[in-house]
């Protein structure tokens, strides 16, 4: 880092010795944020990773709880475009016994890379977990038999019922669905 702050410096020191004094701070702003994003790449972060096996326990629990588990990944554009609806969810609804789990099925090679600087971020709150099973033909029809493997989807259950969706939502049909299992 100390290295990208020199050539940094060097290029607004240019910049001012041209006469283009008005540009340095816009040059020094882009500069920081590729810095700071840089410096996001090495964050760590505790990540739980399953194959399916590993899974199941989160997807068939006879507590309580309503359970919202997401199927996602950070490359699925519909999935990051409903992530805050989750989120939104998990904070007006935590004290409710609802708990929300996003389930990433991001590609393994790129956890460190993309996965845990795309939740840093983003400072995700919910409960995420990275789904590392490559039989997806297998695992896909257990979790429910109609899902054709595209996400988003979407299970929703308590003790006595069970929703699947292969949709995106908007917060407001999220927070319907959930309440229809109060």
């Amino acid at each position: 880092m100390v290295m990208k702050l020199n050539v940094l410096t060097v290029v607004i020191l240019l910049m001012i010795s041209c006469g283009k004094k008005d540009k340095t701070a816009e040059v020094f702003k882009a500069a920081t944020e590729k810095v700071v994003e840089n410096e996001l790449n090495t964050i760590d972060i505790e990540l739980e990773v399953y194959d399916y096996a590993g899974l199941e326990k989160f997807l068939n629990k006879k507590d309580d709880k309503i359970y919202v588990i997401n199927f996602w990944a950070t490359w699925c554009a519909p999935c990051v475009k409903e992530l805050p609806y989750f989120e939104k969810l998990n904070e007006n609804y935590n004290n409710e016994n609802v708990e929300v789990i996003l389930v990433s099925l991001d590609f393994p090679h790129l956890y460190d890379k993309k996965l845990k600087p795309f939740i840093a971020k983003r400072a995700l709150k919910s409960k995420i977990i990275a789904l590392n099973d490559s039989n997806e033909n297998e695992w896909i029809s257990k979790i429910d038999e109609s899902w054709s493997g595209s996400i988003p989807a979407t299970i929703i259950y308590n003790k006595n019922e069970r929703k699947f969706f292969e949709k995106s939502f908007t917060y407001e049909e999220l927070e319907n669905e959930v309440k229809q299992f109060k």
